[in-house]
């Protein structure tokens, strides 16, 4: 069957079809139903089944005769190490790590934070709390105590794993005095930490609130997997929000299994046994999902990457790990990959290795710009898939199913919805756009299993924050259109479509302009305040590693673009060149930010930037152009 005839089974009984998917986890009860409605527009998948993700993601394994394959390869090039755990191994070294937490306490649903860097204990830490039924909420290692107190305060976790440090080109960070600050801010106290001491930075411990972890581990019994509802929360992933309050992201523990199980072959298309990278990091969506559990669930070895496309050493660190370990499908960031072309625009690194074994490249996390992708493709000679989901959601809403076929690329569109997903562009009243149409993305409910039921303890904010706007549809908070073949096209978050003289246009499309001059490595568009028009798009570029020509001439150059590709319409006349974009850890443009500095408005420092420093360079930029006054 292809695509076309897979989504309409699923569109006709979509009970019958997840029931269909979930007969390929191992249940202690199977489930009676799919499908549980709670009334308010609230629905729980597998509900009244019993399992265990730890057991789905390593026992089943060992006893299924992969004992011996590799389930986690460790690559740090930061410090040089490697390590391959196997699924023999990983079972002993979870199992252990269990029993350790359960000897001082930690029981089916109490909250565990993990504030980790990229080494395999991450891994092992989320999956021993779900082997005995702990929810676990991952806290991107490294974030600020101020940060971390407010999800130590939401949570409010039994205990906290954490390393005591993280490892970045050219500096160690160490995470315990910021660990130690959060619980001082933090009017809740966990009753202990875990901590993994790394070589490079040795903490000092409190006593009798701090442990070391390879001693708790080898002191504890080890624990067998507990079974739980289908409805039980796996774990919390905070989410910014609008109001600087982050929002805690439940994902339930069956829809969890079913879902991103059936995604690995049908989406990623890998079978049990090969290799699969995602090139994220596990305090983001994509490491919960394609680093930590699906690759595992499914029987595949998946990849731990301690590192950054380029300099660590080099702009061909990707290729590397791909010949090095024989990936067979690669996910990552379009950010990572624009800072490769950067330094790389000829792809001489690429040359070096042999990447015969990679079959197909995903995308995700920020729109793909189509320069990007040709340039990904031309390099690779492999197909190269923009896919578009959210924290929220878990997995992707819109792909190329290459498992099931591969569909013609358009470049600039994620392609076309999944199973699950009844995607509608809306106008401001909810109802539908012609085909071609720009409007807000929504998604009929019930959302498919693996997707978020509500939010941690906030049961009015996930009304108001997804349910509110269009009665009946989750509201994504992006804009875009859907083409006449039914390809789904993200254009922008819905704030960031500006209004140039009533003309609603959206800042996606200009950047993919922009992005297409060969001088442009990089950029990002915004709307800034005008007493005339309303709104007037302001575009930044990073130029190419060895672009040596004057600034203007490039600008000038890109501002004739937009006019010639989308018209005078677009008012597009005032843009600058900058060394670096400020940026999210996982790769996302501040976009909000950069305007609120652009109008003068109040605006608060980002707990998720990457790098403070960056957004002085861009207040000064606006100023040669006269904003940010």
């Amino acid at each position: 069957m292809g695509y076309r005839e897979i989504y309409d089974a699923w569109k006709a009984d979509p009970e019958a079809f997840w029931m269909e998917a979930a007969e390929a986890i191992d249940w202690d009860r199977k489930p009676t139903k799919a499908l549980t409605e709670k009334g308010d527009n609230l629905y729980e998948w597998f509900a009244d089944a019993e399992c265990n993700t730890c057991w789905n993601a390593v026992d089943r394994h060992v006893e299924g005769g992969r004992a011996d394959q590799a389930a986690i390869i460790y690559d740090s090039p930061i410090t040089g190490r490697k390590e391959t755990i196997t699924y023999a191994e990983l079972k002993d070294r979870v199992a252990s790590l269990a029993g350790a937490l359960r000897a001082k306490g930690v029981d089916k649903g109490d909250r565990v934070i993990i504030y980790m860097p990229m080494v395999p204990q991450a891994l092992e830490a989320m999956l021993a709390c779900g082997r005995i039924g702990a929810i676990h909420s991952v806290v991107f290692g490294g974030f600020a105590a101020n940060e971390l107190a407010v999800r130590i305060d939401d949570a409010q976790p039994k205990a906290i794993i954490a390393a005591s440090c993280g490892l970045e080109p050219g500096r160690v960070v160490k995470y315990k005095p910021l660990l130690d600050g959060a619980i001082d801010i933090a009017k809740h106290k966990p009753e202990f930490t875990l901590i993994l001491q790394r070589e490079e930075e040795v903490a000092d411990l409190i006593p009798g609130r701090d442990f070391d972890w390879v001693e708790a581990v080898e002191a504890a019994e080890p624990a067998d997997c507990v079974p739980v509802e289908g409805n039980h929360p796996s774990y919390i992933l905070y989410t910014s929000g609008t109001t600087g309050q982050p929002k805690g992201v439940i994902r339930h523990t069956a829809g969890q299994l079913v879902a991103l199980n059936w995604t690995m072959k049908n989406i990623y298309n890998v079978d049990p046994g090969e290799v699969f990278w995602a090139a994220s990091d596990v305090g983001w969506v994509v490491g919960h999902s394609y680093i930590a559990y699906a690759p595992l669930i499914h029987g595949n070895t998946t990849i731990v990457f301690e590192g950054k496309p380029v300099g660590t050493p080099d702009a061909g660190t990707f290729w590397r790990v791909i010949s090095e370990h024989d990936v067979k499908s690669f996910f990552t960031a379009p950010t990572a990959f624009r800072a490769v072309k950067r330094e790389d625009p000829k792809g001489d690194f690429v040359k070096k290795y042999d990447l015969s074994g990679l079959r197909v490249v995903y995308l995700a996390g920020e729109r793909a710009d189509p320069d990007t992708i040709v340039w990904a493709q031309d390099q690779l000679g492999v197909p190269v898939i923009d896919h578009w989901w959210q924290t929220e959601t878990g997995w992707a809403i819109a792909a190329n199913p290459v498992g099931i076929e591969l569909l013609p690329v358009k470049l600039g569109s994620p392609s076309v919805p999944m199973p699950g997903y009844d995607v509608q562009v809306l106008d401001e009243g909810g109802n539908p756009m012609p085909a071609g149409e720009l409007g807000a993305i929504a998604v009929k409910l019930p959302l498919p299993p693996g997707t978020l039921p509500t939010l941690w303890n906030a049961p009015e904010r996930f009304q108001k924050s997804y349910l509110n706007t269009f009665p009946g549809y989750y509201e994504t908070g992006d804009a875009g259109m859907i083409d006449e073949d039914g390809y789904l096209y993200i254009m922008a978050r819905t704030d960031d479509v500006i209004n140039v003289a009533g003309h609603r246009l959206s800042t996606g499309g200009m950047e993919e302009v922009l992005a297409s001059h060969p001088d442009v490595a990089e950029c990002a568009v915004i709307g800034v305040s005008d007493q005339l028009k309303g709104q007037l798009p302001v575009g930044f570029l990073c130029l190419n590693a060895g672009c040596n020509r004057p600034h203007e001439e490039v600008v000038a150059e890109v501002v004739k673009l937009v006019r010639e590709k989308i018209g005078p319409v677009a008012a597009f006349k005032l843009a600058v060149v900058v060394d670096r974009l400020p940026k999210t850890r996982s790769g996302k443009i501040l976009r909000g930010t950069m305007v609120s500095i652009a109008d003068g408005s109040d605006w608060k420092m980002p707990a998720t930037i990457d790098d403070p420093a960056i957004l002085d360079e861009i207040t000064e930029a606006l100023q040669t152009i006269g904003y940010a006054k």
